[in-house]
């Protein structure tokens, strides 16, 4: 059955370890390249932990792009890393190519002008 509405995206995984044995610095940049779309949330796509997290599942999947996503709040130590690898303070962050794009605001705005939809129409060729 086809879903015009694009209301479940089936192309959604969960990334759910690193490898500790490895630096963080390692650890982070082996999740960035885990997919071409990454997004560190709080919660996974069907559990969003915060409303910021929620939106930002809420576009991508309307957008049926397939992503993985990453729940910070499992691990403390790449929740700090991060923040400090992409100069981001914030979550979620959206990662295309293991390009750091931006939070919520910054999708959120993305896709109200189009532009998100033609970048990752382009990262996804």
């Amino acid at each position: 059955m086809s879903n015009p509405f694009n209301v479940i995206n089936n192309s959604v995984e969960e990334i759910e370890v690193t490898n500790k044995e490895v630096e963080l610095k390692t650890q982070i940049e082996t999740l960035l390249s885990s997919g071409t779309v990454v997004l560190f949330m709080k919660g996974n796509a069907d559990f969003p932990q915060c409303g910021f997290s929620a939106n930002s599942i809420a576009i991508l999947k309307h957008l049926a792009v397939p992503f993985k996503t990453f729940n910070i709040l499992n691990d403390p130590e790449v929740r700090q890393g991060l923040k400090e690898y992409s100069n981001w303070p914030t979550y979620p962050q959206l990662y295309v190519n293991s390009k750091l794009i931006g939070g919520n605001d910054i999708i959120t705005e993305m896709y109200q002008s189009g532009d998100l939809q033609e970048y990752l129409k382009e990262a996804l060729k």
